[in-house]
């Protein structure tokens, strides 16, 4: 893990002159200052001051009213020297992913990255580790001669077609991640017309959230060098597919992955403990989606029949499942038996989002909770009652009902901690009371925030 003495020898051996520090607030958008090299070995000391009210600041870039954090109070930005990242996209520019601190010099409880950090150290302590990739869409686009935003091209799901009309932006955006270190685990343009998915290799704990970071900023800093719009927003399109960000995640103690069986046979190894799990992200799910599908035009997207998993069940590649169990590999299931949570799209905090779906499995394992049988079909084709039976249930169908439930979620809220979970509530409520009265956001913003 790099140190601030390998920080200042790269600095030594590079020309950069500017360092972006980013972290990312209630809001789900990254924000940050940005300090004059020279400064670093200062900031990394003792950190830049912002003010407290950030993580007040909504998506649609206003003061949530009612937050706890106003004009009055600063917190620390301090940057992790482990992330240090020359950007290819940027010259003579690096970034740094950072905590928010109090001025005491501990992690402020309200900063979510510090806090998954926390959380991740506490579970390290009963040998937990998590393992995990997000798997994002987006949209290239275009804008017409009357301003309109549509989409870069016209073609159709996994087509060749889609392969050469995006293949300089991609091959200079792939080129770009494995200069920041990240590799590329996936690529194909999806199934609306100029949606692409772009997936980067998994990693460990808080550096798999900073990469989700790292890869949406260079996505759009590469397309807009080619005058390509981006938007990675659930439902930019009427009509058309949204975008998702399903994450797909692993639980690993003493080295050996906790979902693998290694006595099951087939291409579903899932152990009890892995059962378990999934069963709490089942039970936690109406309040999970508040973290993973946390804006108003998220609920536009997660409904039935568009693939974006609108009931709480699971299932062995069902793509309209909450949580999908992918197929191993037969030559490595115990390296690739996970889970897929399906009911999540990019307007998240990767840091939020990671730490939910930990406290939600764990608690599954904590109390051997039983999924019920997997659901290999589309729910919305089964009656109302056949879905009761099997304890089935509809997923929350606004921000406002996905954020009842968080509130009354007694493990998330414990994950979270109360400073956190109160003012995550107060912000995201703000957008909901901002939206209008059809529950539509006002495209001006929300385009500029994803």
């Amino acid at each position: 893990m790099a140190t601030a003495d390998d920080v200042f020898q790269r600095l030594d051996e590079s020309d950069t002159e500017l360092v972006r520090l980013v972290f990312v607030n209630n809001s789900g958008v990254p924000r940050g200052r940005v300090v004059d090299a020279e400064t670093l070995p200062s900031v990394l000391e003792n950190g830049t001051n912002i003010t407290q009210a950030m993580q007040s600041f909504n998506a649609l870039d206003r003061l949530a009213p009612d937050g706890r954090y106003g004009p009055a109070g600063e917190v620390r930005v301090v940057p992790d020297p482990s992330t240090f990242t020359t950007l290819p996209y940027a010259d003579r520019t690096a970034i740094m992913l950072a905590d928010l601190h109090d001025l005491d010099g501990s992690r402020w409880a309200a900063g979510p990255r510090a806090r998954l950090r926390e959380y991740l150290a506490e579970i390290g302590e009963a040998g937990y580790e998590s393992r995990l990739a997000f798997e994002s869409e987006f949209y290239y686009t275009d804008e017409t001669d009357d301003g309109e935003v549509v989409p870069f091209d016209e073609t159709p799901c996994f087509s060749t077609a889609g392969m050469q009309s995006a293949h300089d932006l991609i091959l200079e955006t792939v080129d770009a991640l494995k200069a920041q270190g990240m590799g590329l685990a996936a690529y194909y343009p999806e199934y609306g017309p100029g949606q692409q998915e772009l997936v980067v290799d998994h990693d460990a704990g808080v550096t798999a959230s900073d990469t989700q970071i790292l890869f949406k900023e260079t996505v759009r800093a590469v397309a807009a060098a080619h005058d390509v719009g981006v938007t990675f927003r659930p439902k930019p399109f009427d009509g058309l597919p949204g975008t998702g960000c399903h994450v797909h995640l692993s639980v690993w103690r003493d080295g050996e992955n906790v979902l693998y069986d290694p006595d099951a046979e087939g291409r579903y190894p899932l152990s009890d403990r892995g059962r378990h799990f999934v069963g709490g992200l089942l039970e936690h799910a109406p309040a999970l989606v508040a973290l993973t599908a946390p804006t108003v035009e998220s609920y536009d997207r997660l409904a039935p029949g568009m693939w974006s998993s609108a009931y709480t069940c699971w299932g062995h590649d069902n793509r309209e499942a909450a949580v999908r169990v992918p197929s191993v590999r037969a030559d490595d299931p115990a390296a690739t038996t996970r889970i897929e949570f399906k009911p999540s799209d990019n307007t998240n905090n990767p840091y939020l989002a990671q730490l939910g779906l930990l406290a939600a499995g764990l608690d599954g394992i904590d109390r051997e909770i039983d999924p019920g049988e997997p659901l290999n079909r589309d729910p919305s084709g089964i009656d109302d009652d056949a879905l009761a039976d099997r304890g089935i249930e509809r997923l929350p169908d606004s921000l406002a009902a996905a954020l009842d439930a968080l509130e009354s979620d007694d493990v998330l809220a414990a994950a979270l901690g109360e400073p956190l979970h109160r003012s995550y509530l107060e912000v995201k409520r703000s957008e909901w009371a901002q939206s209008t009265e059809d529950g539509e956001w006002e495209s001006a913003y929300l385009g500029r925030s994803f």
